[in-house]
């Protein structure tokens, strides 16, 4: 980016969710890395990227700019950017909803854990008062 329109985006404010995390969805599950690289260098220093691997994270990547206004300008140009027969996804990264996706996972596990648990207590229950009926006749 040039020092002059560095500046003249300097003096703009920046909407509160523009930062230098940005998370790609719907990525070809056969991206390299190199090729990630020579997209999103396009708009300027790129200080990370890290691509999904695992089963649930296959097609996403978090690309990490140096500077924000670079990051900005990637999402402004990548949002929609045909990549291999894929249109991008090209987001701010926000902790927030990361963070309450994994709350909601969580206690989705724990809702699924207390289930089994109260099932099987209901057939405990039920095998303990079908074994005292056989017993009494």
């Amino acid at each position: 980016m040039s020092e002059a329109t560095r500046k003249a985006g300097a003096n703009s404010r920046l909407p509160p969710e523009v930062n230098r995390i940005l998370y790609v969805r719907n990525l070809p599950f056969k991206i390299t890395s190199e090729e990630m690289y020579e997209i999103f260098g396009k708009f300027g220093a790129v200080y990370q990227i890290r691509l999904g691997n695992a089963r649930d994270t296959r097609g996403t990547a978090f690309v990490v700019y140096e500077d924000i206004y670079d990051a900005k300008s990637a999402v402004d140009h990548l949002s929609g950017f045909n990549v291999g027969g894929r249109y991008l996804v090209v987001l701010y990264y926000q902790p927030s909803k990361f963070q309450r996706r994994i709350d909601a996972e969580e206690k989705k596990k724990e809702l699924e854990t207390l289930r089994r648990q109260v099932k099987a207590k209901k057939a405990a229950i039920a095998a303990a008062e079908g074994g005292g009926e056989n017993e009494a006749s």
